[in-house]
């Protein structure tokens, strides 16, 4: 018996020995970019079927030990075809594949890349962050669009009123106006007043192939005069491969969304087609602000031997509610009021009615030729056009009280309004609803040619020409149950009898030509990469008023306005190694003044004295990398001379008055550093920390103070030197864990935290040396949850998804403007949104 059990033992130790034992081998081999031959780093190479794997390094290297038998691996890198290859494993041997090519899993992604001006790691000499679809995907939720850069270093970003696309983004403490968004190359912000409206790229969540945050000085040849930095974003193009996808998902509120997309892929003969598209509706988390949302994309390629030609559409046409009023937080925690709270909206018949609601459709057309021209020169050029139509509700009429005094249950009384202009009979209403209309249309063209000079020099030229037309008028929406309206605006006609559709309160159109070149020259040898860049370009604007002038009336078209302004940057970094590098930029911008500068009170007045807003910048950054860590940390420094402010008053008569405040310097210098970090295959963490600090440098004395006739009719001062600038968290921090549970379930939590964020104040409400710092709205902190899994429906891979964002349903203010105590008594602001939740299934084909 003993003999027997001592048999058995052995046996076991044996047979766990041989198991220890069993035979294994190794596979490697280097992942590179089939066009380009660059080094992936951080490419994925999984045995097929499992979670065993690990990434490559800095220079694209991998080694994975396996079982010796037949292995099949598959290696994937975000951007890229996956590429799926059987390897033979002898025991003890190490079987190396050489370079794997991974290929875009777009067509002509490269090309598009050319035009937008993509920072490349540890050679673009500029402060970037990179924001892939999967993370957008697997983390967006229920967030407005630029809500997903928030863990970016120096960016800030709110919904403001927490209506749908109402966001805003700010970068280094600078507004969108000074952030070029662009979207494969092209510039998008308004060419009036350089704003960013996100409702009009509502779909963009659903196209978005890469974007990129370039701080600061920013990789764009086109002379932008970014100050703060710029969004460079990729949409898809055509799919490189055959396939598509459906998605369903709920949320909170109302919330539900679908979508499709679908791809022929690349055909034999160069063809490829892709198309998508989406729904989007919900109540919104503020009270009266409910939306309806569609998108749509579609992408047509053709590729020749040495050229091809791609042609792009998308858009997103929306209507939703909103919230345009701040308010103070005595009034926001009134029993009946809360954080949902929406003053600006009510019931008609029964059903709910805004006074403020958007409603906007800007697609935008692109067609890009691109040619190889010989070995050593290729020309990219991108010919695109978009039209805008839509505006906003508000009240016109003689009793504006009605939308603010007429109120039941804290909401406005409409029925009551409509009662009183029914009453009023042959007097017609007194108080509707009217439209501002901001239809446009905008084309132009973009051109880049890229020259090999040989001796590692490389030379970039082209031309930004640009066209804009605005058409900015109101009419008439809803006479809330009267016939017609009395409008007075009119010069051609002061005694307006108006009817729904009809213009009243203004109508001018706003031009805009834009005419720019730039060229760049950019070394490249060894560890040392540096460029240095120059672009210059004209602006001509031109009003016309149709309602401030008589149509006989010569003035009532201005002459054109030409401003000129350049930027000049260069930048080098060095790769000291492998793992470590340095980099430094330096530039100096113009930025030709907005329209409204030039064009002062609303009228065809030309204030002579619009002048550039100037900035020099410059940067200092260092990076370190591994093939598991990767962190990086940079300082800035940035002087912005002469802003412009322009501010209205009204004084206790009614009577408008302005000024027109230029001169405005400020300096923005802070410290930031991000890091990535995978101690594990199944382990990732994030974090990033942005110090800032930000503030006003001069005061302005005897600043003129003018009527609508612009006659002078008083001075003021504005002490604002050494006062923080607002409207920004001027610190921020933010840390993330991704963790793979087991085969395809992730887990994700990501903490973000805010401080040093003053509210927004008005120069002119600071005419006195004994000065105070805006009030300082409190520090907080906010906890976002997702979860991911990756599984199989029969034949199809599918994702199913669920987001969690504020999970700790935590009150916070996102947004303010300072009172005349400089204290939360008299300070006006938003409450950010509470607690919302998102879940949805898609299923690729």
């Amino acid at each position: 018996m003993k003999k027997a059990l001592f048999s058995i033992v052995l046996l076991a130790v044996f047979s766990l020995f041989s198991l220890a034992t069993i035979a294994q081998g190794t596979i490697k081999g280097v992942v590179v970019d089939a066009e380009t031959s660059e080094a992936l780093i951080g490419a994925s190479v999984v045995l097929d079927g499992t979670t065993t794997g690990t990434v490559t390094d800095i220079n694209g290297a991998f080694s994975l030990s396996v079982n010796a038998g037949d292995q099949k691996i598959n290696i994937s890198y975000i951007g890229y075809t996956t590429q799926k290859l059987n390897v033979k494993v002898s025991n003890g041997q190490t079987n190396d594949l050489g370079q794997v090519k991974l290929g875009p899993d777009a067509v002509g992604i490269n090309e598009v890349m050319v035009l937008a001006s993509v920072a490349v790691a540890r050679k673009t000499p500029v402060a970037v962050s990179a924001i892939e679809p999967q993370q957008i995907a697997e983390k967006l939720g229920t967030q407005e669009y630029p809500e997903i850069l928030k863990s970016t270093p120096g960016v800030y970003a709110t919904r403001q009123g927490g209506g749908f696309g109402d966001s805003r983004i700010n970068i280094r403490g600078f507004s969108q106006r000074n952030v070029a968004v662009m979207i494969n190359g092209v510039p998008v912000n308004d060419m009036e007043n350089g704003w960013v409206y996100w409702s009009n790229w509502a779909g963009l969540s659903e196209v978005t192939r890469s974007m990129q945050v370039q701080r600061g000085l920013g990789a764009s040849k086109l002379s932008t005069g970014s100050i703060g930095g710029t969004m460079n974003i990729i949409t898809k193009t055509t799919d490189a491969e055959k396939g598509g996808s459906v998605y369903s998902g709920i949320g909170n509120d109302g919330f539900k969304k679908t979508s499709f997309s679908l791809s022929t892929g690349l055909t034999e003969n160069g063809w490829a087609i892709s198309l998508s598209g989406a729904h989007t509706t919900g109540d919104g988390w503020v009270d009266g602000t409910q939306f309806e949302g569609w998108s749509y994309f579609g992408s047509i390629s053709k590729r020749w031997t040495n050229q091809m030609l791609t042609l792009t559409a998308f858009g997103a046409p929306q209507v939703h509610g909103q919230r345009s009023s701040t308010q103070t937080i005595e009034s926001v925690q009134q029993p009946d009021h809360g954080l949902r709270y929406n003053p600006e909206w009510g019931y008609k018949d029964g059903q709910i009615y805004n006074l403020r609601t958007n409603f906007y459709h800007k697609p935008q057309m692109s067609l890009n030729h691109y040619l190889t021209i010989s070995d050593k020169a290729t020309l990219a050029t991108s010919a695109y056009y978009s039209f805008g139509t839509g505006g906003g509700t508000g009240n016109y009429g003689s009793n504006q009280n009605a939308f603010f005094n007429y109120t039941k249950e804290g909401q406005i009384d409409f029925d009551r309004i409509v009662e009183e202009n029914i009453a009023n009979g042959n007097g017609g209403s007194t108080a509707i609803i009217r439209n501002s209309r901001n239809d446009h249309s905008w084309m132009g063209v973009i051109s880049n040619l890229q020259y090999d000079l040989g001796e590692n020099f490389e030379l970039s030229a082209g031309i930004d020409i640009r066209h804009y037309k605005g058409k900015h008028y109101r009419e008439v929406e809803d006479l809330l149950g009267g016939d017609f309206v009395l409008s007075t605006e009119d010069k051609n006609n002061p005694d307006k009898i108006a009817r729904k559709g009809d213009k009243i309160g203004y109508w001018n159109d706003g031009i805009v030509g834009w005419q720019g070149v730039f060229g760049q020259l950019e070394y490249s040898k060894n560890e040392l990469s540096a460029f240095f860049a120059a672009s210059f370009n004209n602006q001509s604007t031109k009003r016309v008023d149709y309602f401030n002038y008589l149509d006989s009336d010569p003035e009532q078209e201005s002459d054109w306005q030409h401003h000129q302004a350049f930027v000049v940057k260069g930048g080098a970094n060095y790769n000291i190694n492998e793992n470590h590098n340095v980099f430094g930029n330096i530039g100096y911008f113009e930025k030709t003044p907005i329209f409204d500068a030039i064009f002062i009170n609303y009228v065809n007045d030309v204030n002579e004295g619009a002048a550039n807003e100037k900035t020099l910048s410059f940067e200092l950054g260092y990076g370190f990398r591994t093939h598991n860590f990767q962190a990086n940390v940079n300082a800035y420094y940035t002087n912005w001379k002469d802003k412009f402010f322009r501010r209205s008053f009204y004084d206790s008569q009614g009577n408008q008055y302005s000024a027109n405040i230029q001169g405005v310097n400020a300096l923005h210098t802070g410290l930031e550093g991000d890091f990535k970090w995978k101690p594990f295959s199944n382990l990732t963490i994030t974090g990033m920390a942005s110090l800032g600090d930000w503030i006003w440098q001069n005061d302005l004395v005897d600043v003129p103070i003018v009527n609508d006739n612009q006659e002078e009719v008083g001075r003021v001062d504005l002490f604002i030197a050494d006062l923080k600038v607002g409207d920004a968290a001027q610190t921020t921090f933010a840390l993330g864990a991704d963790y793979e549970l087991f085969d395809g379930f992730k887990v994700g939590a990501n903490w973000n935290y805010y401080d040093n964020l003053y509210a927004e104040f008005d120069p002119l409400g600071r005419g006195t040396s004994e000065k105070t710092q805006p009030w300082k709205v409190p520090a907080y902190g906010l906890v976002d949850a997702n979860f991911t899994y990756y599984f199989t429906i029969g034949q199809f891979d599918a994702v199913l998804y669920a987001n969690i964002i504020n999970v700790f349903d935590t009150e916070f203010i996102s947004d303010a403007d300072d009172g005349a105590g400089h204290d939360w008594q008299s300070a006006k602001v938003y409450y950010g949104i509470g607690r919302t939740w998102s879940t949805g299934l898609k299923i690729n084909f």
